[in-house]
């Protein structure tokens, strides 16, 4: 495996895999079920100059679910980059500090840039509308997960992606990740001047998948398996684009869309965040409680999927199992109120 994770394109289908059965490892420590402190003096470095809750937070929970500790940088503002220093400069003194860097910028290519000053593992935790490999292992993980809990194969799957497909960075990584499994149908449904760019489809294609696209989601889906749809990323539009530009109603997914247009076992899965204001038309959260809604157990699974990243980048991956012990402090049953019985 490479040294660091700036695309899914380093990734084998067997290093995949080979990630999958880690993060399955790791579920009882990211459970908060055992503890393991094999990371105990690693310092990771957490560099985002681009908005993040959740996967900043998830990144630094699973260094320190492993025993390592963080330091945390955020904006440009507060960086020496606002200063000038260049990323070759900013990647060589980090590495002088940490054992690991993750690294979200808005600018597609900038974290390979950073990545080429150091051979310390670097992690894309994000580039502009490049990609998100960490995004998409996890959204693969919980698919994997959700269909071995309903019995299902991820061979002849039928995946629908909607929303932003054009600057939505976690849908271009999860076609990617899905090309290299058993052929499966792919629909894509984005609104005008937002679809998948082409080269994508021509990949996925290539690779013996069925990709389709279509205009909206009013139609026949009653044989999805997954419901994949991402928030309209109007921080990268152009001031062309951005004016007057609305979501219509026909690109939300709702309670009243999964009921009449899709089956009892569709899987609603979503990035994050959902932009919850009624007039977004993103994922209505007139389905929160709902079983289908997989997005917290899809955040969940960002801690194992995160740990194995580490765990595997920095070769402790075999000892996870001879350095285990309970927790000794309170854990919850369940961690949200209305998380879903299943």
């Amino acid at each position: 495996m490479s040294p660091h994770l700036l695309s899914v394109d380093s990734l084998s289908r067997d290093q995949i895999d080979h990630l999958l059965r880690v993060a399955a490892r790791m579920e009882p420590i990211a459970q908060r079920r055992q503890v393991t402190r094999v990371l105990e003096g690693a310092v990771l470095g957490n560099l985002f100059f681009e908005a993040s809750t959740r996967t900043r937070v998830s990144f630094n929970a699973a260094f320190c679910r492993l025993g390592g500790s963080v330091c945390d940088t955020t904006g440009f503002t507060f960086s020496s980059m606002a200063k000038g220093e260049s990323l070759y400069d900013t990647s060589r003194v980090m590495a002088g500090y940490c054992d690991a860097i993750v690294m979200r910028h808005p600018e597609q290519g900038s974290v390979a840039e950073f990545a080429a000053a150091t051979n310390v593992p670097v992690i894309n935790g994000g580039d502009g509308p490049g990609e998100h490999p960490s995004q998409a292992l996890l959204d693969l993980y919980t698919i994997d997960k959700e269909f071995t809990r309903l019995g299902k194969p991820l061979a002849g799957a039928h995946v629908l992606m909607t929303g932003d497909l054009k600057y939505g960075r976690t849908v271009h990584s999860l076609i990617k990740l899905l090309s290299l499994y058993a052929p499966m149908r792919i629909t894509l449904v984005a609104p005008p001047g937002l679809a998948m760019p082409d080269h994508l489809i021509e990949l996925v294609a290539s690779r013996g998948h069925r990709v389709e696209q279509r205009d909206s989601l009013a139609s026949d889906y009653a044989d999805v398996d997954v419901v994949y749809t991402t928030r309209i990323q109007k921080e990268r539009f152009t001031a062309e684009m951005s004016e007057g530009f609305s979501l219509s109603r026909d690109f939300t997914v709702d309670r009243a869309f999964l009921d009449r247009r899709c089956g009892r076992d569709t899987l609603v899965m979503h990035p994050l965040p959902r932009d919850s204001r009624p007039e977004a038309n993103d994922l209505d959260v007139d389905l929160n409680g709902d079983p289908r809604l997989a997005i917290f157990r899809q955040t969940d699974n960002g801690i194992p999927v995160r740990m194995a990243i580490f765990a595997t980048l920095l070769k402790v991956d075999e000892l996870i199992e001879k350095d285990l012990r309970p927790v000794r402090w309170f854990v919850p049953t369940r961690v949200g109120v209305d998380d879903a019985v299943l």
